[in-house]
């Protein structure tokens, strides 16, 4: 099995490059799962894009509009959502924040 440390310090942990305007930490994982920070600056877009895993995300700070799939909705700070395997989904920033992203099984292309 592969897996992370067991603890992630934020000053310690690299920011990857998530597109433009767009930065992401990888935290915890496991073969099964994985935790990711996303930050986004106003304006910023989140492609409309599919992969096989589900996906959780909590609103830490910031607004957005998302789509999934024939769904749109703006979420905020304390808001949540959930993308089924396979769905077409994407969100634009609308005030700068921070998107906390749990995937199931891990998210190899983050590694």
């Amino acid at each position: 099995m592969v897996q992370s440390n067991f603890f992630q310090v934020d000053n310690e942990t690299p920011w990857q490059d998530a597109g433009p305007g767009a930065q992401r930490q990888v935290y915890g994982f496991d073969d099964n799962l994985m935790l990711v920070k996303v930050q986004f600056e106003k304006g910023a877009v989140g492609a409309m894009h599919t992969h096989p895993h589900s996906q959780a995300s909590y609103v830490a700070s910031g607004a957005f509009e998302l789509i999934i799939g024939d769904q749109k909705k703006v979420v905020g700070a304390g808001d949540g959502f959930y993308v089924p395997p396979h769905v077409l989904h994407g969100c634009t920033c609308l005030e700068a924040g921070m998107l906390i992203d749990a995937f199931s099984p891990r998210r190899e292309d983050f590694l």
